[in-house]
């Protein structure tokens, strides 16, 4: 049995998507990235799982990094995803294989990084982020079917992330400062 993905430049020759596994992940550093690190290969759900993997990350980021480095650091992560993803879905025969997640763990980390610090605010967060990346409403879906590549497979999930943050902020915005809510 072949656990290795078709090399990306052999591309002809892999007409049906490849299905990863474990060694795959640990075969090349861009499956491992594309893959977060196998949580990708989660049968249930890969997407929410690796939307799920961001909340530790941050964590730990949060508490070592300033908010310039942290924003640098997504910036990076960002640009890292796109190379990844990119060799990552070539070599799959699947451009947007459903088990490459860091473009989720990428996008839903920004997302944690401007919300407010409070658990309810950020399981609304990462509820609004689900469904932006599963239903993919318009504009999502119009980018998601016309950018290709590695780009494409991170940008979709940069515009669900951006309908996240605008949704909080004008429920913060609009409904809160209203009183609503408020003894």
């Amino acid at each position: 049995m072949n656990t290795s993905a078709p090399e990306a430049d052999n591309l002809h020759d892999s007409p049906v998507p490849f299905k990863p596994n474990l060694s795959l992940v640990y075969s090349h550093p861009a499956y491992f990235i594309a893959f977060s690190g196998g949580i990708g290969l989660i049968p249930v759900a890969p997407g929410t799982m690796g939307t799920l993997a961001a909340f530790p990350l941050f964590w730990v980021v949060n508490y070592y990094l300033s908010p310039l480095y942290f924003l640098l650091l997504i910036d990076i992560m960002f640009i890292i995803g796109i190379w990844a993803c990119g060799l990552s879905g070539k070599a799959l025969g699947a451009p947007d294989h459903g088990s490459m997640v860091w473009d989720e763990t990428v996008a839903f980390l920004l997302v944690l990084y401007f919300t407010p610090a409070d658990w309810v605010w950020q399981l609304a967060a990462f509820i609004l982020f689900r469904f932006f990346d599963i239903a993919k409403p318009q504009p999502i879906r119009y980018y998601d079917s016309h950018i290709k590549g590695g780009f494409g497979v991170m940008f979709d999930d940069l515009l669900a992330a951006f309908f996240t943050l605008l949704c909080l902020s004008a429920w913060k915005a609009w409904v809160l400062t209203q009183g609503y809510f408020l003894d």
